[in-house]
């Protein structure tokens, strides 16, 4: 049935597959074409942001630069997971390339074996190319994380080169941020244990109608306040001082790797378990929001911006409140003080499949050319974080030059204005490529990118004591499945649990029956695969 299903789309898509490898102008002589062409994409958009990509100022400069115009197909951000789904498995829905797929290994590998998208090899060429090729010839470990068991290239990448190792801006996404102005008024200091930490959010709760009055807050004081398992909104960096040191910083997989080069289930160990057992023990003395396990991000954030909160987690506090009277909370110390960096940060930010190539491209090199442009030098920190002269209320850079006279973007100050909101309204995002050789030669680091960087560097770093991270690895199609279906089954179970714990509590024999659970749906083989590829990947350092 899949071989019949396979050849059907196949033969539904072989009109549209006409290669045109002949073509022999380099690409930076490429552009403009004389004859306009058209080609088709898709791409996500923030909600409540531009709905029409061709109205945006980085592609209506890009349109006049190459002469190519995009019909685009754009789904909002909220609804991309449930269409894209739809649209991949009909040919008449695809366009010639996604622009912002985010598409997971075992849907390059399924998407590219059912004859969906093709294989980008015989494109990435000087030639034709040119721009990502020279990214590859400088760090061609982007160029292997982004192949194959089989040598297939089937995607475009993202890549965001800030810092690098444990002082890279990715290392700590979940940073949780105390309010200051709140210490200060009530003359506390910045706590280092967790038991510290809970004397603190108990003031926070106990001197609430003070602290209204003082600040002039309106609605109820909320001692601490995140979102449970939503990633950099997530409470998981409070726990990584409890039991071994763990923590559980990789929400989508929950796994770590030990300084012995053991691949672990971070939901196994005593740091967990006590973690969850001290997340409890907030939660019953009303320290934590009750709606922490139901919010969106837009309630958050509003709540934050209103001032109500005393420990908020982020990627920036400039999202959930004001820079203005916030710090990072330094590691907590319980049984011991430790950072586990999250997994894939050592090789700094990276998306591998970011943006495919289908088969109804009519003509692939001519979108490969187009998709060129974005890797750029110039252009991939507009495509990453807005542009210049917008008739907007707000521009993300300013056109400056550097020390050698050259045109250079320069980070406008965001102000009170959240980093997130601003950028979303500009960005475009897709595949591109910003290095740390850029910086002050093509773009200014950014201020909060800048200042995000000191944080780890100065507050985490020195607190990380285990040296290793599963990497990106791309595995094969069979262990990707599989690795897809066993993790699909264990992160409900976790995440479900770690919700459950935090509300009501636990005893041993619900610890027990959950480690039960978890090797019922198949941890043991879980991390038998994940360790195969960390070991080929250590031994091939």
């Amino acid at each position: 049935m899949r071989k019949a299903a396979k050849s059907m789309i196949a033969a539904a898509l072989a009109a549209g597959m006409v290669a045109s490898i002949g073509m022999t102008a380099m690409a930076e002589d490429f552009f403009p074409v004389e004859d306009t062409v058209t080609l088709t994409g898709l791409i996500s958009y923030p909600d409540s942001t531009e709905s029409d990509p061709n109205n945006r100022t980085i592609f209506k400069r890009l349109e006049e630069k190459s002469n190519v115009h995009i019909e685009w197909t754009a789904i909002p951000n909220s609804q991309w997971g449930e269409k894209i789904q739809t649209t991949m498995s009909s040919p008449k829905n695809l366009t010639d390339f996604i622009f912002t797929a985010g598409f997971s290994d075992s849907d390059l590998l399924r998407y590219g074996d059912f004859g969906a998208i093709i294989p980008l090899n015989d494109y990435i060429t000087p030639e034709i190319m040119p721009n990502l090729c020279a990214v590859y010839e400088k760090f061609p470990e982007y160029k292997a994380m982004t192949t194959d068991v089989d040598g297939n290239i089937w995607s475009f990448p993202w890549i965001e080169q800030l810092g690098s190792g444990k002082t890279a801006i990715q290392a700590v996404g979940d940073m949780p941020f105390i309010n200051t102005a709140w210490l200060d008024f009530l003359g506390l200091e910045m706590p280092g244990t967790v038991d510290e930490f809970k004397d603190i959010l108990i003031a926070f709760r106990d001197n609430a109608s003070k602290l209204q009055e003082e600040f002039g807050i309106e609605g109820d004081i909320i001692p601490m306040s995140c979102i449970v398992n939503d990633g950099n909104q997530d409470p998981a960096l409070l726990i990584n001082g409890f039991g071994e040191g763990y923590g559980d910083c990789d929400q989508g997989r929950h796994i770590a790797v030990t300084n012995d080069g053991e691949v672990i289930s971070t939901a196994t160990t005593e740091g967990f378990k006590k973690g969850m057992e001290w997340l409890h023990e907030l939660y019953a003395e009303n320290l934590i929001d009750p709606e922490a396990f139901t919010q969106d991000w837009s309630t958050y954030v509003a709540k934050g911006k209103s001032g109500r909160y005393g420990v908020c987690f982020s990627w920036d506090v400039g999202n959930i409140a004001t820079l203005e009277g916030w710090a990072p909370l330094p590691p907590l110390e319980a049984d011991t003080k430790n950072i586990t960096a999250e997994n894939g940060s050592y090789t700094s930010g990276y998306d591998r499949g970011r943006c495919v190539v289908t088969a109804v491209a009519e003509d692939p090199e001519m979108v490969c050319r187009w998709l060129d442009l974005m890797y750029d030098p110039f252009q991939s920190p507009q495509n990453n974080w807005g542009t210049y002269d917008e008739d907007d209320e707000f521009d993300i850079f300013e056109l400056g030059e550097n020390e050698n006279g050259e045109p250079m973007l320069q980070h406008a100050p965001l102000g009170d204005a959240s980093p997130v909101e601003v950028r979303e309204a500009e960005n475009v995002a897709g595949p591109l490529a910003v290095l740390d050789e850029y910086y002050g030669v093509y773009v200014t680091c950014p201020d909060d990118a800048q200042y995000r960087l000191d944080w780890i560097k100065d507050i985490y770093t020195p607190e990380m004591h285990n040296d290793n991270v599963f990497p990106n690895v791309f595995m094969s199609q069979e262990d990707t499945e599989e690795l897809s279906n066993l993790e699909a089954d264990l992160n409900k179970t976790i995440n479900a649990t770690r919700s459950d714990w935090i509300m009501n509590g636990f005893d041993d024999a619900a610890w027990e029956q959950f480690q039960s659970d978890l090797e019922a749906y198949g941890l043991s083989k879980y991390l038998e695969i994940e360790q195969k590829y960390y070991d080929a990947y250590a031994a091939a350092e």
